[in-house]
């Protein structure tokens, strides 16, 4: 009798749990059982082993062979459990010694040739290996890069299961046929979901689109600047053609770099949706992610069958998510929203588990005044009713309206802008500077506390340990009583003024900086200069 155990990951959602892998030969009728609560492509693991060691050179036990997966309890699924099944059999065969591969961590598919292909998900799983105590685990070579991410764990990237056999038992290491310059890589295929958007939430390249080519628009520029600094959510209503769109594809531009930890977050999400960019490890910018309007709820929020996977709200954690169209989204998918606008993070509750997604984004909305777009406009006739323009406005529940900071009507763009376009316009850099030092302020004011921007910071913190200019208050207490204002809105409006005083460079809100974040949220005009010297 032989038995021999190693161990691998499992994931659930984005975050992993160590499993560990026995494999038990006893005498008898040669079978292989597979126990521990696999899904279907787990459960086909047992052929893909059997062929990857027997064309691997290795022999394959003639045995009653049964492989376990500990814990039992917990739902695995995915083919990346294939090489640790594959060197837990070997060990229980004496091929292998099995101290050698007792707290090894073992992830990665084996082709029918033994080939090792690289599969979503390596970083969370190196993550809780790394949590769970162990420093040494064995990956894909494709994927060696995105594990070496995890710092104090020893990582291996291999090609072939006749790689590591050779590694493993101090044998010369076998050379695999390097890949012909110029051919397709299968490899590659492993590292993407069919269906799920190659690049999905991830600007690509080195150019990313300018805020200097926005024409005009400088009240709309102004609320972009300070939704980048405080991170505050952002509407934007106007007609068809008025630079909606474009404001918010420049959005990303203005955002800082992530720092070491919120890169990890981000990348891992995106290592689990199968969306990271080829040959780009580590993501180390703000994502952006646009769904269509006819976007389904598993699809935003997170779902699929069995365990949920990330839906768009977690692709764009730590970045913008931009709604456009937003009337036109479902009420229920829109309304959806407003937990992880609060929390940070949305818990998704299936048949096969409740699962808890990061989900911290800056959201983004853009609606038209009216289904035909031209309601307001001059020289244009609207062909809607009274009635549908309030129900397609409607369509924008209170609830959520009441979560976001800003709400700037974008103006159709003037001839006159529109051809002196970029004579004296702000490129993204310029605005990105003010808008790091704004940041700076603000986490130099929150230092050794749990937030780090000012739309983090719960309103009574506000109201109580960093008050306000005197009498700075009065215009949002009088809305407030005129009921313009809930008691939500007016922790908002602190939030906003916090961050205008952050840009304009004052130790405290005074009534300019309060009456420019009560004009960008309600929309009424107040006289207010807002930072940047712009009326």
């Amino acid at each position: 009798m032989g038995f021999a155990r190693t161990c691998s990951v499992a994931l659930v959602g984005v975050e992993g749990v160590v499993v560990e892998v026995q494999a038990d030969l006893e005498p008898g009728v040669a079978a292989f059982t597979l126990v521990g609560l696999p899904d279907k492509s787990l459960v086909e693991s047992k052929d893909r082993v059997r062929a990857a060691v027997v064309n691997s050179g290795a022999e394959w036990p003639q045995k009653k062979l049964t492989v376990g997966l500990s814990p039992a309890a917990v739902p695995k699924g995915g083919s990346g459990f294939d090489l640790a099944v594959a060197c837990a059999v070997l060990a229980a065969s004496e091929r292998l010694d099995p101290r050698e591969i007792a707290d090894l961590v073992l992830i990665g598919e084996l082709g029918l040739d033994g080939r090792v292909r690289p599969v979503q998900g390596v970083l969370p799983a190196v993550l809780a290996a790394a949590d769970a105590g162990y420093r040494q685990v064995v990956v894909p070579e494709r994927t060696a890069a995105e594990a070496s991410l995890v710092p104090g764990v020893s990582v291996l990237g291999i090609r072939s299961l006749r790689q590591l056999i050779a590694v493993l038992t101090d044998e010369p290491v076998p050379e695999e046929e390097p890949l012909q310059e110029g051919s397709p890589d299968p490899m590659l295929a492993g590292l993407s979901v069919p269906g799920a958007g190659l690049g999905a939430g991830v600007l690509q390249g080195e150019r990313r689109p300018d805020l200097a080519e926005v024409a005009g628009q400088v009240r709309a520029r102004m609320a972009l600047e300070v939704a980048a600094a405080g991170r505050h959510h952002l509407l934007l209503q106007g007609p068809p053609g008025a630079g909606k769109t474009m404001l918010a594809e420049r959005l990303p531009g203005l955002l800082p770099p992530l720092t070491s930890q919120e890169s990890l977050e981000v990348t891992a999400v995106h290592s689990v949706a199968g969306t990271l960019p080829v040959g780009q490890p580590l993501l180390d910018r703000a994502p952006y992610c646009a769904p269509h309007h006819s976007a389904s709820m598993p699809s935003l929020v997170g779902g699929g069958s069995g365990l949920p996977r990330p839906g768009a709200v977690s692709l764009a954690h730590r970045g913008v998510l931009f709604m456009d169209e937003a009337p036109e989204f479902s009420g229920r998918v829109l309304d959806a929203l407003r937990q992880p606008l609060e929390s940070g993070h949305v818990i998704v509750a299936r048949s096969g588990g409740v699962l808890r997604l990061p989900a911290r984004f800056l959201l983004v909305l853009a609606a038209n005044p009216c289904p035909c777009g031209r309601h307001g406009m001059l020289g244009e006739g609207c062909d809607c009713t009274p009635q549908a323009v309030r129900r397609y406005r409607a369509r924008l529940s209170g609830p959520l309206l009441d979560r976001v900071d800003l709400r700037v009507t974008v103006e159709a763009v003037a001839r006159s802008e529109l051809t002196g376009a970029g004579a004296g316009a702000e490129t993204t850099a310029a605005v990105a500077d003010r808008v790091r030092a704004a940041r700076e302020r603000a986490a130099a004011r929150l230092t050794d506390m749990p937030w780090r921007t000012n739309s983090e910071v719960p309103g009574h913190e506000l109201r109580t340990r960093w008050r306000v200019a005197p009498d700075a208050l009065d215009e949002a207490e009088r809305d407030m009583e005129r009921g313009m204002l809930t008691a939500r809105g007016l922790d908002r409006v602190l939030r906003v003024a916090w961050t205008v005083a952050d840009l304009a460079g004052h130790d405290l809100p005074d009534a300019s900086d309060v009456n420019c974040a009560l004009e960008l949220r309600t929309g009424v005009h107040r006289g207010a200069v807002v930072a940047g010297g712009h009326p």
